[in-house]
């Protein structure tokens, strides 16, 4: 192959690393930790009656992911992270700092569009998702994130019940719910969906017995 069709082939063969391409910056600069390292959204608080609802955390990540958002990622491609998880366990990118190979990058696309194929991802939805979820944690990014809020329902100085008042979304793992000025506590709920606007987002609030 002459130097014209492989530069040409390069060009061409980038569109389709972008998830490749994307899952090493992720990576880079993450600990191997439950916790992802970087998240830097500010708890949100609302006050009713003098019972405050603060939700804080909610971005742990499972430590097999090495800080990636996979449970928001396969969410968003509609597949269980367990098959985005063993999909991209074959994936073979090219080391940081180097030109990757074109051969290598379409047989690294061929095997994550083989897994993910059957679930209807094609290869411009998968590119289209992992724009979304791209970050570069070793420059303090986070992937997406809106901070949900929430409001205690009190009844004669008693807390019976929750509102979700914006469910936010990127939560990759359930909140604390923190009431102050109440001794009552509470437990959340996800949603995950194809959404971007509402993947990761408050399903629930209740109250514990």
């Amino acid at each position: 192959m002459n130097k014209k069709s492989v530069a040409k082939n390069i060009i061409y063969s980038r569109s389709i690393l972008l998830f490749i391409m994307f899952s090493l910056v992720a990576c880079s600069g993450a600990r191997n930790s439950t916790t992802n390292p970087v998240v830097t959204a500010s708890p949100t608080a609302e006050v009713t009656d003098g019972v405050q609802v603060m939700i804080t955390g909610g971005h742990d990540t499972d430590p097999r992911d090495g800080g990636r958002p996979v449970v928001l990622i396969a969410s968003a491609l509609g597949v269980p992270s367990e098959v985005f998880r063993e999909a991209f366990t074959h994936v073979h990118p090219a080391a940081a700092g180097w030109e990757p190979n074109p051969i290598q990058v379409r047989q690294n696309k061929s095997v994550l569009l083989s897994a993910l194929g059957p679930y209807g991802v094609t290869n411009d939805f998968l590119d289209t998702v992992s724009n979304y979820y791209r970050f570069n944690s070793s420059a303090g990014e986070t992937w997406p994130q809106i901070p949900a809020t929430a409001k205690a329902i009190v009844t004669d100085g008693v807390v019976t019940g929750l509102v979700i008042t914006n469910p936010g979304s990127g939560y990759t793992s359930p909140p604390i719910i923190t009431l102050s000025g109440s001794d009552d506590t509470a437990t959340a709920t996800l949603s995950f969906t194809k959404d971007f606007n509402t993947n990761g987002s408050l399903a629930s609030i209740i109250l514990n017995p």
